[in-house]
């Protein structure tokens, strides 16, 4: 079994981990002063060797997209200033690995800001993160005034000459602004829509200048690679999809949290560290990467859980959100329920996405009373069909994979729903993790 790699996580356990002082004791901020002994361009070299692919679920060589910021005067924005945006607007169902990862060390997201901007001669810097989650924005606020009262922020940091401005912004809690456009016009101050794209970010992104836009996750990662070598992160994961990663689990398994891990893991050794499927149930179905991603069954408990492997099961890695359910859940009300929050979530910029996902809503919401009509099935796959690649960003390509992936593999709960409420088939008291119902139902919780 692959062990587990606590590199993001390894501080997490220490008494007051968010605090500078805390920080500083197992080496924070060591990096910066690496960094500055290089050239710009050499750190984003090596973020390039390393083989640092986003973290937001895309899964974009990091490097690579740091290396589109135009720095010649001549070329188009190369004469604008250059500013990274972190995208901690982390809010994908079933995704739980940035809050947390900032609310126990904050300061290694804002050492790996320092390097990333100094990689891409950027000089303000933003991380922008949802309104709602009051204490991660406040945990964030006072690390960044830590670090500008030890000098890692602010003017000549470490005596370098390089001058560096961070601010903390609150979002307004919607799902969309976690495309990477809509996050540039909420942090405008306009409202969160997609852009069209071309220009792209790294041309005309925040402002109208060259833009980095990435994961609080990859950001997280660049520290340790700057620490201990691009060869070092390149060593763990797999040959493709290198370094180490924290995947969420949630739902039916004994020890729900956060695992850091190499790329490459298998489903089956994750529920065995988290203490396997509850007791007296199996696997049904789960999710690689969210809610938005296709699901996938047992069968698929041997996928390595890397960007390829998991493309070639015929879904998605994406933000690692491993949401597992067992057989007392009704894959219909699941994908009622997410679909739902999909609609909700919608901007309403494009047509396929406003009104497909209303309709996908009325089609399952009937299909789960067991009011289903003659061809609601191959309507939702109509649905999703005249969806997919056709709206204005992945919100709507997002709302459509659970839904395809759930009839491919269980046409027939869908075919019993046409005359059964799910609730008669799968009484919900049998799938709530842990209520004393579900004890009293004879589940075992």
């Amino acid at each position: 079994m692959p062990p587990l790699t606590p590199v993001l996580t390894d501080n997490w356990d220490a008494e007051r981990s968010w605090t500078l002082d805390s920080y500083a004791e197992r080496g924070g901020y060591d990096a910066l002063d690496v960094a500055f002994g290089m050239a710009p361009d050499e750190v984003v070299a090596a973020v390039k060797d390393a083989g640092l692919r986003g973290r937001g679920g895309a899964g974009f060589p990091t490097g690579m997209k740091w290396g589109f910021i135009p720095q010649d005067p001549s070329a188009p924005g190369g004469d604008k200033p250059k500013y990274l945006v972190v995208n901690a607007d982390e809010s994908e169902p079933g995704t739980c690995k940035d809050i947390p990862l900032m609310m126990a060390s904050p300061h290694t997201l804002v050492e790996g800001v320092i390097l990333a901007s100094y990689a891409i001669r950027a000089h303000h810097a933003f991380i922008y993160v949802r309104g709602e989650v009051l204490h991660v924005v406040r945990r964030l606020q006072r690390a960044v005034q830590e670090a500008y009262l030890a000098g890692h922020l602010g003017r000549d940091i470490h005596g370098s000459g390089y001058d560096l401005d961070l601010v903390v912004h609150a979002g307004a809690g919607a799902y969309i602004c976690g495309e990477e456009t809509a996050l540039l016009d909420s942090l405008e101050g306009r409202r969160g829509q997609p852009r069209l794209r071309p220009p792209f970010p790294a041309v005309a992104g925040l402002y109208a200048s060259p833009t980095v836009i990435n994961n609080v996750e990859s950001i997280a990662s660049v520290p340790a690679i700057i620490r201990n070598g691009a060869d070092w992160f390149a060593s763990l994961g797999t040959e493709k999809s290198k370094g180490f990663v924290i995947y969420s689990l949630s739902g039916h398994v004994r020890n729900p949290g956060q695992y850091e891990a190499p790329l490459g893991i298998t489903l089956r050794e994750l529920i065995d560290l988290a203490g396997g499927i509850r007791e007296g149930h199996r696997l049904k179905f789960w999710t690689p990467g969210g809610s938005s991603t296709p699901l996938l069954t047992e069968e698929h408990l041997d996928v390595p859980l890397d960007y390829e492997s998991v493309g070639g099961a015929g879904s998605m890695l994406g933000t690692r959100a491993l949401q597992i359910f067992d057989e007392t859940v009704s894959v219909v009300r699941c994908v009622l329920r997410w679909t739902e929050f999909y609609k909700h979530e919608s901007c309403g910029k494009c047509t396929p996405c406003r009104e497909g996902t209303w309709w996908l809503v009325q089609t399952l919401a009937r299909l789960d009373a067991g009011q289903g009509e003659e061809g609601d099935i191959e309507k939702l796959l109509d649905l999703c069909d005249n969806i997919l690649g056709r709206s204005f960003c992945a919100l709507g390509d997002g709302a459509t994979s659970p839904i395809t992936s759930a009839i491919r593999y269980f046409r027939d709960e869908f075919e019993a729903a046409m005359h059964t409420p799910t609730s008669v088939s799968f009484p919900p008291a049998a799938s709530t993790a842990w209520s004393d119902a579900a004890a009293t139902a004879g589940v075992g919780a």
